[in-house]
C-alpha cells in the first residue's frame, strides 16, 4: 500500500507540471504487473487521441520489456497515422527505468519527439 501512495504522490506532482495540448499531446504510461499501456491525449479537449494495449501485441512469448519496445514501436506508428510527431510524456508517476524507458525510447526511434 506505502507504493501506491508514493507513485500516486510522484504522479500527482509530475501531472501538476505536464500538460498536453492540441500542438503537443500528452502520451500517457500506465504499467500493470501484465503489461504497459499508453494512450496520447489532448488535455485542452479532453480526449483520448491514440491508446495502446498489450492485447495489440502479436507475439504473445516475449518479456515484458520485450513486450514494451514493441508497444513503444506500434504507438509511434499509430500517432504518425494521426499526423503527431511531438509529444510531452507522462511517465505516470513510474521511475524512469525498465519497461517505462523501454517505451520511451522506442517511441522515440518510432519517431516521436519528446
Amino acid at each position: 500500500m506505502a507504493y501506491n501512495k508514493a507513485r500516486s504522490r510522484r504522479h500527482n506532482r509530475v501531472r501538476a507540471k505536464v500538460e498536453g495540448s492540441t500542438e503537443r499531446p500528452r502520451l500517457a504510461v500506465f504499467r500493470s504487473n501484465t503489461g504497459i499501456y499508453g494512450q496520447i491525449i489532448d488535455d485542452s479537449k479532453k480526449i483520448t487521441l491514440v491508446s495502446i494495449s498489450p492485447a495489440e501485441v502479436k507475439d504473445k512469448k516475449v518479456s515484458k520489456v520485450e513486450q514494451s519496445q514493441l508497444l513503444g514501436k506500434l504507438i509511434a506508428e499509430k500517432a504518425k497515422t494521426a499526423k503527431i510527431t511531438t509529444i510531452v510524456f507522462d511517465r505516470g508517476g513510474y521511475q524512469y527505468h525498465g519497461r517505462i524507458k523501454a517505451f520511451a525510447d522506442a517511441a522515440r526511434n518510432g519517431g516521436l519527439i519528446f
